[in-house]
């Protein structure tokens, strides 16, 4: 009897559980925690930020907290955004619990110039687009709505307008392309 070839998602948690030996994919929904992050969100957005619990996927630590439809996701779409939270697995691991919360929450602002949560989100936004042009071809994250989906979560409430100036973010996600085409 054979064994069934693990699908690239599989082989990536595989992977990441090697990586990260306390690794935990659970559901953000169940967490207490982060019921209270998603109202914390909603108010200091001014109800923008409506949807941390059921639209964004969230890395603290060694915990990877999923939305309740997570299991739904096809494979390569959970692979995809997976390697964007890996990013941030290894960013906790260098920078510890304290220091990301600091860091990612705190400064320099916590909202409109959030240079470091930029910087570390931009990390790891950059894997998801990479990983995206792996997955569906490297056409995929030159499309308009693609770039636009991304861009936008840095300018708008997802992330509580992180860093709010477009044109270097356009030239950000041109050199992410340009280095997609030396990888061909």
């Amino acid at each position: 009897m054979s064994v069934p070839e693990l699908n690239r998602y599989d082989r990536l948690v595989a992977n990441l559980r090697e990586e990260f030996p306390k690794l935990r994919i659970i559901r953000k929904d169940q967490s207490a925690m982060h019921r209270g992050i998603h109202w914390v969100l909603y108010v200091v957005t001014f109800g923008r930020m409506r949807t941390y619990l059921d639209s964004f996927q969230t890395t603290i630590g060694n915990t990877v907290y999923v939305t309740p439809d997570w299991d739904d996701w096809d494979s390569d779409r959970r692979y995809v955004t997976l390697r964007h939270e890996a990013i941030h697995l290894r960013q906790f691991r260098k920078l510890t619990v304290p220091g990301m919360a600091i860091l990612y929450v705190l400064l320099p602002l916590p909202l409109g110039l959030a240079w470091f949560r930029a910087h570390f989100e931009k990390e790891a936004y950059a894997e998801s687009v990479r990983a995206a042009a792996e997955v569906w071809g490297p056409d995929y994250p030159r499309q308009d709505a693609y770039r636009r989906h991304v861009i936008d979560q840095f300018v708008g409430p997802s992330y509580g307008w992180m860093w709010p100036f477009r044109a270097s973010l356009e030239r950000w996600y041109d050199r992410i392309l340009a280095s997609l085409e030396h990888q061909r």
